[in-house]
């Protein structure tokens, strides 16, 4: 198996310098995006509808502003503070936490409307240290059943990784089926050394209101240095505004707006402008 494009050392390593680098490259954000889309699709989100979304390994918040343009609520979890401090300075919309995903995690049951993961799982396959509730099993025990408690029913969780072995992807699955999981593996572009991508694509209930079968994976054009085009983004308007952030496609009418505050309102956030008459009415232009 080929090495990944962007495997990276675990995040805690990185210091502010390395952070604020990584951040700033335009091949590792062009790959995250590209990541991030195609986790949505396979997260399969009913859409033009607000939804609560947990990031896993959010980092400096890449995939954040993917979820952001989308018109996601979330909140991420990473176990590097250097990371975070540069989603703190970018100014990501999400709540961000400090977390080892593999002593899992505390949230309220039934907290969240999905998940999706970038280049982080793999991680969790990593000992600790020689104690037996650091072996990999043990943290991917606790990481499956505190997060399968934390999503709602229906509901999906996507996670893209980098596996070594047909036996890490055995043992991810399999750990994660006896927490309750239902699913399977997704592989896009199986025959492409480049552009080959591992998803575990996990249900939980009913499969976010799906048949609990594992979705297709892509396997279609691939173009030079590996590059894929993902068959959403083909008919996906990717145009820009002036500050070089995709525009995001979402139809913002009332009623949207209504769910997005009834749902800021049961996350408790303070300040949700009360309901009116005027809540998404389109404002006249000013000449």
């Amino acid at each position: 198996m080929s090495r990944p494009e962007l495997q990276a050392p675990p995040e805690i390593y990185y210091g502010d310098a390395e952070a604020k680098k990584y951040t700033k490259n335009t091949r590792n954000q062009q790959i995250q995006a590209d990541m991030t889309y195609r986790a949505l699709e396979l997260l399969n989100l009913p859409p033009d509808e607000p939804a609560f979304l947990l990031d896993i390994g959010c980092g400096s918040g890449l995939s954040g502003e993917i979820l952001d343009e989308e018109g996601y609520i979330w909140a991420g979890v990473d176990i590097a503070p250097s990371m975070l401090e540069v989603a703190l300075e970018r100014e990501v919309e999400g709540d961000l936490f400090l977390q080892d995903i593999g002593q899992g995690f505390g949230f309220r049951p039934g907290s969240f409307d999905g998940a999706i993961s970038i280049s982080v799982l793999q991680w969790l396959l990593n000992a600790e240290t020689s104690h037996p509730t650091s072996s990999p099993p043990h943290r991917l025990h606790r990481f499956f059943t505190t997060l399968h408690s934390a999503l709602r029913n229906p509901s999906r969780a996507i996670f893209q990784f980098y596996p070594s072995s047909d036996d890490q992807i055995q043992l991810i699955t399999s750990i994660a089926q006896k927490a309750g999981f239902g699913g399977g593996v997704v592989i896009d572009y199986p025959n492409s050394n480049k552009a080959r991508k591992v998803f575990l694509c996990l249900y939980v209930g009913g499969g976010g209101g799906q048949q609990q079968q594992v979705p297709q994976g892509l396997d279609g054009d691939v173009v030079e240095d590996g590059k894929v085009r993902f068959e959403k983004r083909r008919a996906r308007d990717l145009r820009k505004d002036k500050n070089g952030k995709r525009k995001s496609q979402k139809v913002i009418d009332r009623d949207w707006i209504l769910r997005k505050k009834e749902l800021y309102r049961k996350r408790g956030k303070e300040s949700v402008p009360r309901d009116s008459k005027f809540t998404g009415r389109k404002r006249k232009p000013v000449f």
